[in-house]
């Protein structure tokens, strides 16, 4: 199966694809191979607070091969794809085996192999006031002030998207230079896509939906409860490492709002949600990787 990828062993392997796609699987299998260091690409596992719920590597896998850059972060802190991309970096320099990058984080792909636009990080303040104007009036008056104050940002960017637009009067307002300005001022990436094995797992919705129940009901088997447990003193919804899908599921379950059932299937729903985001963002930004059948593959 590895053979068949036609893997350059000189070059970094990257391994893209949604959850539940087999991609940590491939990854080892690939590294048993290479002997490459396998390193982290996903927002939530870096989060030390998370381990069955965020489907890290299991403590067995971690023993068997070097891996990096996962619960590293502290859950009380905020990563960045900044952040990750400088942790990345020192990772490249292994010329005898480069590693194999691994997740389904899209925008770490994405940035490591297009480069990164250097922006500032918008104030909190700025955030509320467009999150508010969005609520009271829509779209529109958020449109209009990128329309008369930055027409190439408002020309680029899906109009139609909350999350696109937000973001374009976040930074104008933010930086007083529009988003449009900032990525075309994007410096060379870090690591050109041409000098790596670069693959998507490519996973259909019939074939991927049953392998996320069967995934959520081996958390529970897991310890996934305990692990909500075990956060539920301090927990706060808002801090980004407690995203992690099914934990606010699992944490009302804990709070007597709803039955351990009612729970997995609010987060199976939920995954298969972030699975269909997840292929959108693939398939728009990741035409020119090599795309293999998830199905296809036999280790994970």
């Amino acid at each position: 199966m590895i053979n068949s990828l036609n893997i350059d062993q000189t070059l970094p392997v990257l391994i893209a694809g949604p959850t539940a796609s087999g991609k940590s699987g491939l990854a080892l299998a690939i590294a048993r191979e290479t002997g490459g260091v396998i390193v982290n690409a996903d927002a939530l596992q870096v989060y030390d607070n998370w381990q069955v719920l965020t489907a890290r590597p299991s403590d067995k896998d971690m023993a068997a091969h070097r891996h990096a850059l996962y619960g590293h972060v502290g859950k009380e802190r905020v990563y960045s794809v900044g952040q990750w991309l400088r942790e990345v970096g020192e990772f490249l320099q292994d010329q005898a085996a480069p590693p194999i990058i691994v997740g389904g984080t899209g925008l770490y792909f994405t940035s490591l192999t297009n480069g990164l636009a250097d922006i500032p990080n918008v104030d909190k303040a700025i955030r509320k006031t467009a999150e508010q104007t969005w609520n009271e009036g829509g779209l529109a008056p958020l449109l209009r002030d990128l329309k008369d104050h930055d027409p190439s940002t408002f020309a680029r960017i899906d109009q139609r998207n909350p999350a696109r637009v937000l973001r374009a009067w976040e930074v104008l307002t933010s930086t007083g230079r529009g988003l449009a300005a900032w990525q075309d001022a994007t410096p060379p990436p870090l690591l050109p896509l041409a000098k790596t094995n670069a693959f998507v797992l490519a996973a259909s919705r019939d074939w991927l939906t049953p392998r996320i129940g069967h995934r959520f009901r081996q958390m529970l088997d897991q310890g996934a409860v305990g692990e909500c447990r075990a956060n539920m003193a301090d927990w706060q919804p808002d801090l980004p490492a407690n995203k992690a899908i099914g934990a606010p599921e699992l944490m009302a379950h804990l709070r007597g709002e709803m039955t351990l059932e009612q729970a997995v299937g609010a987060a199976e729903i939920a995954t298969r949600q972030y699975a269909k985001r997840q292929r959108s963002w693939f398939k728009a930004r990741m035409k020119a990787w090599n795309w293999v059948d998830a199905s296809t593959l036999s280790c994970g």
